[in-house]
């Protein structure tokens, strides 16, 4: 029998960047970091009043009695993706194939272990980031402790364009209609509770001061040569451009971008259909700026001005009303042009002869460059003057300028996947116009990654930051399956190979290294100018040589017709009583007229400047590309500061009614009246008694006693009030409940969890460790909490209940069989459904060093894969494909290190870890 003929494999390939970046530590590695980095240092930026003229708002006086004062902090790695290597194993797992020799997550380091442990100090392969924390804190450790300070290209910020309370706050990957007055759509995220509660509580005034402190570190970060972009409504944009003026200098404005939005919003008056971005460079003298184009519309714009029209056989005329409204279309090789002016004041007038009339004017160019003109058929005769006859292919495009009026078509082609999500078509411009391939593109508002989307399809490295484990978690997704156009690169084989086809020349050998930095071939289109045609000397050596033949034809002709016709006076069709030879003789002249027109055409077009459409490189539509390596990162949990003394002004006032220990006082009155209770209703555990307790990670003790009527002692830590509680929090709190007295259970309090808390908690034997998420309504205030009332403000969430299997072969699956939920009632643990799960990872040769994402289930996401799936379709089966949206991952080798993790992710945002000896 025949074998069954395998599918042709298509490629899928990744961008590699020959850039470095400085070695950071990830969550596994952080016992390595050196006891200083516990302190950090503060970086002050100085605040000069005498720049230019400043806006003057509540609390600004307050905050600038002293210089911008942000603690350094270290970002930590959690996780480590590569989704080139995701599909190639899925590609192996339907060929059935023994896994790559090559390891594509070596893409990540380049670095021995020892060189790895010492943090800062060496530099690691580039790898795009996704960073969760807070800008500001995120951007001054970049140009800080990571010397990209003077490294960034571009930054794109899309702050809130008002303040309303919901403005751009989604509370899950599965619900986008956030509404302002909703509570059940508050935010349940305490960084972005601390954005909404610290940074807007004065309004305005507030969302003044947070815009400034972030745009004074964006100086700090771009090139001299780099741009930064603030995308703003009409409510706010004339403080943001006085916020510019003060931060960038007025004199680096670079003007206002409008564009339109999908919709006008309603209003009294007149409905508004734009948005702004404001855009200011570092040096505007230095800036790099690459100059886009729109195609031109004959109907529309400056291609509306072309309405004459030349025809096939050579003849000129106007066009129809008809035809200008489409109604009549005009022959294919017709040809539009519009009459150029060729004068000018200034220029001295003098004489020129064409076509037996002479006209005396101001011309622009020279004797020599009219008779060019003239030669070559360029020049369009008006009643008393002569124009220039500028063809709509001459220069097929225009500039892009300050007014956007196609962006809301853009809109309406993406999908929306998150509340507020940015229009691609801004973005994309903006990087095109201000970035090269390889530049840094920084994005300090990731929302639902459109920046990281843009920049990734455009060959940018990227870091995009946000303080939404919702947003991240989309965008992360969005990254993770997005497929986009494979464009040929400059420096590369084919490359070289397109770029002779396009220009006829060939270059000189070189060994090609497929360096972004290079660029792509992009497409190009002609500009012919006056100047262009009237410095080409070609044209007149041409036309003479022409010229000597067709005047022999002439004379011919004319002798046959006894005329005297010159050139311009021969008629296009010859007449029904010319005899044969005279018609011979007048088809020969308008053949040899046409191929000299030909001639100096090419000439025109040969000599004419090229521009370069950035927009438009040329595609290998035979290969598939998926995203370059990625980290998701976070700031380290307990680096996110909480005291008065280390956060900035600007970001004080809301503190001001609450002191940690006030906080603290609150926590415990409302879990001694609500108790915690885990997700099943009517299970809770209440305290008979719980106390203060002076212990340094221990705040509270008290009792409590099970159905069975054991009593149980308990002890409290309470996490943060405006971050993460990171594993060494736990860790901590642990070793004080089991020195001396001893606890039976430990509840540790937080807002969120790092994923590693989980595998922290299991470590401490006798002792129970409780990880429970507390409501974020008890940092909202007495309104909140009086809605949410006491029945869930303290939350014991499921740990994964994860079978993991041996198959034959000695392949490994694992299957999420649901959410282990703790009974605080019983003490006992009882499985629930995975319902919750918005997507699972699985690392599945796990060194403890890092997490990389090996294998990825969307089990809660709409088929992020399908636009991969259809370009795989004869590779990778329905089957395979479906695979990738279960609970339960296909067959893996035994891991080398003796273990896997798996880290779940909720609709939340929320994420554990579990790592499992196999």
């Amino acid at each position: 029998m025949a074998q069954k003929k395998r599918n042709p494999t298509i490629p899928v390939e990744s961008l590699k960047h020959k850039d470095k970046r400085a070695n950071i530590p990830t969550e596994e590695l952080r016992d390595f970091v050196k006891e200083d980095e516990n302190h950090p240092e503060k970086v002050l930026y100085p605040r000069d009043p005498s720049l230019d003229p400043q806006l003057v708002w509540n609390g600004k006086d307050e905050q600038d009695k002293q210089d911008l004062a942000v603690p350094s902090v270290p970002i930590y790695i959690q996780e480590k993706i590569h989704p080139q290597s995701l599909i190639e194993d899925v590609r192996r797992t339907v060929r059935k194939e023994a896994p790559a020799q090559a390891n594509l997550f070596a893409d990540f380091n380049g670095l021995k272990f020892e060189e790895m442990i010492d943090f800062y100090r060496h530099e690691a392969n580039w790898a795009n980031r996704m960073i969760l924390g807070d800008s500001l804190y995120v951007m001054m450790s970049l140009a800080e402790k990571e010397g990209l300070k003077g490294k960034v290209q571009m930054i794109y910020i899309d702050p809130p364009y008002g303040i309303k309370f919901g403005s751009n706050w989604q509370v899950s990957t599965k619900k986008r209609d956030v509404k302002d007055s909703r509570v059940e759509d508050v935010t349940r995220q305490p960084e972005q509770i601390r954005a909404f509660r610290d940074t807007w509580e004065r309004g305005i005034h507030s969302y003044l001061s947070y815009l400034r402190d972030r745009l004074v570190v964006s100086r700090e970060l771009l090139t001299d040569t780099g741009s930064v972009f603030v995308q703003i409504g009409d409510e706010n944009v004339h403080l943001v451009r006085s916020l510019f003026d003060e931060v960038f200098g007025s004199e680096n404005s670079c003007g206002l971008i409008a564009f339109v939005t999908t919709g006008g919003v309603k209003q009294n008056l007149l409905a508004n259909r734009f948005d702004f971005l404001v855009w200011y460079a570092r040096d505007i003298e230095r800036i790099k700026y690459r100059q886009l184009y729109f195609e031109k519309v004959p109907e529309l714009g400056t291609a509306a001005t072309y309405t004459w029209v030349e025809m096939p056989h050579g003849t000129r005329r106007g066009l129809t009303s008809k035809e200008k409204n489409k109604v009549e279309s005009l022959p294919d090789e017709a040809k539009r042009y519009r009459a150029g002016n060729i004068t000018t004041q200034g220029n001295p007038e003098f004489p020129f002869t064409y076509q037996g009339k002479t006209y005396i004017q101001p011309w622009k160019t020279t004797e020599t460059g009219l008779r060019r003109l003239g030669f070559s058929n360029r020049l369009h005769v008006a009643a008393n003057s002569l124009g220039q006859v500028n063809y709509l292919d001459d220069f097929p495009v225009s500039e892009v300028t300050k007014l956007w009026t196609d962006t809301f078509l853009g809109s309406f082609a993406e999908p929306k996947i998150y509340v507020v999500q940015t229009s691609q078509k801004n973005i994309e411009r903006c990087i095109l116009m201000t970035t090269d391939p390889g530049d840094l593109v920084l994005d300090p508002t990731c929302g639902s990654g459109t920046a990281a989307y843009v920049a990734e399809k455009w060959g940018r490295r990227w870091i995009t930051i946000d303080t939404s484990r919702v947003a991240l978690a989309l965008a992360r997704t969005r990254l993770m399956a997005a497929r986009y156009p494979y464009y040929y690169l400059a420096d590369s084989p084919e490359g070289i190979k397109k770029e002779t086809e396009i220009t006829g020349k060939i270059p000189p050998e070189y060994k090609t290294q497929n360096d972004i930095k290079k660029g792509f071939v992009y497409k190009r289109v002609p500009h012919i100018t006056l100047k262009s045609i009237a410095n080409n000397p070609e044209i007149d050596n041409i036309h003479a040589k022409w010229q000597e033949k067709m005047e022999q034809v002439r004379a011919k002709l004319s002798g046959l017709l006894r005329k005297s016709w010159e050139e311009w006076e021969i008629p296009r069709e010859a007449e029904d009583s010319w005899s044969k030879d005279a018609k011979k003789f007048h088809q020969e002249w308008w053949e040899l007229r046409k191929k000299r027109q030909e001639e100096i055409d090419k000439s025109i077009a040969h000599n004419a400047d090229h521009e370069i459409l950035y927009d438009q490189p040329y595609e290998d539509k035979k290969r598939i590309r998926v995203s370059g390596p990625f980290t998701v990162e976070s700031l380290s949990p307990h680096r996110v500061l909480a005291t008065d003394e280390e956060i900035p002004v600007s970001e004080k006032e809301g503190r001001k009614s609450a002191g940690s220990g006030q906080f603290e006082t609150m926590i415990l009155e409302n879990l001694k009246k609500a108790g915690v209770q885990n997700t099943i209703k009517n299970e809770h555990l209440y305290f008979e008694r719980l106390e203060p307790y002076a212990g340094t990670w221990i705040q509270a003790e008290g009792e409590y006693t099970e159905k069975d009527g054991a009593v149980h002692r308990v002890a409290v830590s309470i996490g943060p009030e405006h971050g993460t509680v990171g594993p060494e929090m736990v860790k901590e709190a642990a070793k004080e409940a089991v020195k001396g007295v001893g606890f039976d259970l430990l509840i540790v309090c937080g807002f969120a969890f790092d994923p590693h808390v989980s595998e922290e908690a299991k470590r401490y034997g006798q002792l129970t460790v409780l990880p429970t998420r507390m409501n974020a309504d008890l940092s909202m205030g007495d309104e909140l909490l009086k809605k949410t009332g006491a029945g869930n403000l303290f939350m014991v969430f499921g740990e994964p209940d994860l079978e993991i299997k041996k198959i034959k072969g000695g392949q490994i699956t694992v299957e999420v069989k649901g959410l282990d939920i703790y009974d605080p009632t019983t003490g006992e643990i009882r499985s629930h459904s995975t319902d919750d799960i918005a997507c699972w990872f699985i690392d599945t040769d796990y060194n403890e060093e890092s997490f990389f994402v090996r294998h990825a289930y969307f089990t809660g996401a709409d088929q992020p894969y399908d636009k991969l799936k259809r370009a795989l379709r004869a590779e990778i089966d329905e089957a395979a494909w479906a695979a990738l949206y279960t609970t339960k991952s296909h067959p893996f080798d035994q891991p080398t290190t003796g273990k896997i993790a798996v880290k779940i992710i909720n609709h939340y945002g929320d994420e554990v870890l579990k790592v499992y000896e196999v």
